[in-house]
């Protein structure tokens, strides 16, 4: 898919494209981070998951569907995707939106509420394998034999800086923020991110479960490489190999690559809930996670920003 890094012009084509269509993030302090177990600094969440779908992906998915409408390419077939189920949630929302066909591919694994708001957005659902690179492959054979568009979960330039947007949104609320942390699968809402921030100057911090380090090991090996997918919140990190966008794009020295256990994953997700009420999923909680556990430490009078980025979840677990 993209082999060159997106810019802040990207992003910012994106936002012009999308305007109307999603929902602006709803950017709130977090009036005391101590209960929370976060480190010092002004924190706030931007609360994404307040999205269509539940996700950031609809940001992407809306931008791409935007440019091809745009330009006539839409072939009769529509699109199809692989994904964990936020990606293909995403892809369905905005391909019934337009009045557009949507062949979403998942794992088998992928959670049933996912599923089931996939045939809500009339999406034909098709189960492969037991991972996101297993969908994958069929998602593209499936592409090459009908000829539907074939979509990227994270490793496509318009869906990167469709999900930059969000980055964009946050600047024009929070002009002061020093530092906006991310979870990270693939890289699409990191690269989307860091291309609208790194240039103006703000840091960007990437989290990722230490079994699914896709964007870390990149960084280590000099290049995007296949790792091993194992994680509490794998439905939604569980890229085998990041984007060489994403790999790019984090080597700005702006940009922190940092890794949490499980444990911290979980218990951020539990803190949201019992200390505010927001039910996340396990990838939005893997950000916090980093303040938490101390894998990122802001400043004293560092103004962070932790986006909380998706909530397609089965909440009973939080009680």
């Amino acid at each position: 898919m993209s082999t060159q890094p997106i810019g802040p012009d990207d992003v910012e084509a994106a936002a012009r494209r999308i305007q109307g269509r999603v929902r602006p993030v709803l950017l709130t302090p977090a009036e005391s981070a101590a209960p929370l177990g976060a480190a010092a600094g002004r924190i706030g969440f931007a609360l994404e998951y307040l999205q269509h779908t539940g996700t950031f992906k609809a940001r992407g998915a809306a931008n791409l569907a935007a440019v091809h409408l745009a330009e006539g390419s839409m072939p009769e077939a529509g699109i199809t995707i692989a994904s964990g189920g936020n990606a293909g949630l995403a892809c369905a929302w905005a391909a019934q939106a337009t009045g557009t066909r949507a062949t979403v591919f998942l794992p088998a694994t992928a959670p049933a509420v996912k599923i089931a708001k996939l045939r809500e957005y009339r999406a034909e659902v098709r189960l492969v394998g037991t991972e996101y690179a297993h969908a994958l492959e069929a998602s593209q054979e499936f592409a090459e034999k009908t000829g539907a568009l074939l979509s990227h979960a994270y490793d496509n330039p318009y869906i990167a800086a469709g999900a930059g947007t969000l980055a964009l949104e946050l600047l024009q609320q929070a002009p002061d923020v020093d530092t906006v942390v991310v979870s990270v699968g693939g890289g699409g809402l990191f690269a989307g991110t860091a291309a609208a921030l790194t240039a103006r100057g703000v840091r960007v911090v990437a989290v990722e479960p230490e079994r699914c380090r896709a964007l870390n090991a990149a960084l280590e090996a000099g290049g995007p490489v296949d790792v091993a997918v194992d994680s509490v919140a794998a439905d939604a990190l569980g890229a085998r190999r990041a984007s060489r966008t994403a790999f790019e794009l984090a080597r700005s020295p702006l940009v922190s690559s940092v890794l949490v256990p499980d444990a911290e994953i979980t218990a951020a997700r539990r803190a949201l809930w019992h200390g505010r009420r927001l039910a996340v999923e396990s990838s939005a909680a893997a950000a916090l996670a980093a303040l938490r556990c101390g894998a990122y430490v802001p400043a004293e009078d560092e103004h962070v920003v932790v986006v909380l980025c998706g909530a397609n979840t089965d909440p009973s677990d939080l009680a």
